[in-house]
């Protein structure tokens, strides 16, 4: 069975796959189009992670039985195309909820502490001359009130972790938490908290969740956090709001479209903490992942019940 890697893969990572027995992977990094073009017509299963599997890639897919996701969220899946072909699309929930819970949690650090601000300044000889003015401002999680948008796993594994460090923790659900935790409407929670951190998936019902008009009825000095999808922010109106003092400060892992290019304008502000969707990586995330995955052809071969099926 040939199974494709669409990802950037490090020498570790490759080695890891090279070792499964039974599977012949084969790794092809996300920006080289003529070697994904070259790899996967003969392909049977495709392990996808960010770049979009278009109708036109299903099109040029003739052997493709599974598209399987590394991680959870598969708005980048033409899923129609997929059903119509017979082709099964499986992600993989709870494989990255650690890690992703970390990255949430080291953002909201980074921004509050301003870390890499502070760790320029340090590599530059500049650490004891700071202007006294540029460390205003910084300050801690606790006695803070955190809203979670969203409670799924990321959001439940960070909140005993945020009320340890002494903040209250509030959630706008679709779906009410059934731990305790103080469940409100989005209305409300936009207005009370100190830190919005998003963890819902991009849907027609969620992107643009954070309009302009959203944004503007959060309580002022907010920080956002966006670990889940940048298609659920209105990256202009987010803009405007960083640079006017409503909000105080961003840390984002995601963006409307990826990869981010440096010109953009929310990467030229420096109160934004910015990572290039890698919230997920892990030494244990991919360990996890490829459990999972590989388990998954075994399946496809055994024609048993694929696990997490979404097509």
């Amino acid at each position: 069975m040939k199974v494709l890697l669409h990802y950037a893969a490090s020498p570790a990572v490759r080695a890891r796959v090279a070792r499964i027995p039974g599977l012949r992977v084969v790794v092809v990094e996300e920006r080289d189009r003529d070697g994904f073009l070259r790899e996967i017509p003969d392909t049977d299963v495709l392990w996808h992670s960010l770049e979009r599997v278009t109708p036109q890639v299903i099109d040029a897919a003739p052997k493709l039985k599974l598209v399987q996701k590394i991680g959870v969220g598969v708005d980048t899946i033409a899923l129609d195309a997929c059903k119509a072909r017979g082709i099964a699309v499986c992600n993989m929930p709870g494989t990255n909820t650690q890690a992703v819970a970390e990255m949430t949690l080291a953002l909201m650090f980074a921004v509050l502490r301003r870390i890499v601000m502070l760790d320029t300044t340090t590599h530059s000889d500049r650490g004891w001359s700071l202007p006294p003015a540029s460390l205003d401002g910084i300050g801690e999680i606790g006695g803070r009130t955190i809203g979670l948008i969203g409670y799924g796993g990321v959001p439940r594994r960070l909140v005993p972790v945020l009320r340890a460090l002494g903040a209250h923790v509030i959630v706008w659900s679709r779906t009410p938490p059934d731990d305790g935790t103080e469940a409100v409407t989005l209305d409300d929670l936009l207005a009370r908290s100190d830190i919005v951190s998003l963890h819902v998936p991009a849907t027609p019902q969620t992107t643009g969740l954070l309009d302009a008009a959203r944004i503007a009825a959060m309580k002022r000095g907010a920080i956002l956090i966006n670990t889940a999808r940048g298609a659920l922010v209105d990256e202009t109106a987010l803009v405007a709001a960083l640079g006017s003092g409503q909000l105080a400060a961003a840390g984002l892992d995601v963006f409307a479209n990826e990869p981010a290019s440096a010109d953009r304008p929310i990467l030229s502000l420096p109160n934004v903490v910015a990572t290039p969707h890698v919230a997920w990586v892990s030494d244990e995330t991919f360990e996890r992942s490829f459990a999972v995955a590989t388990e998954n052809c075994r399946r496809l071969s055994a024609r048993e019940p694929l696990l997490h099926r979404i097509v």
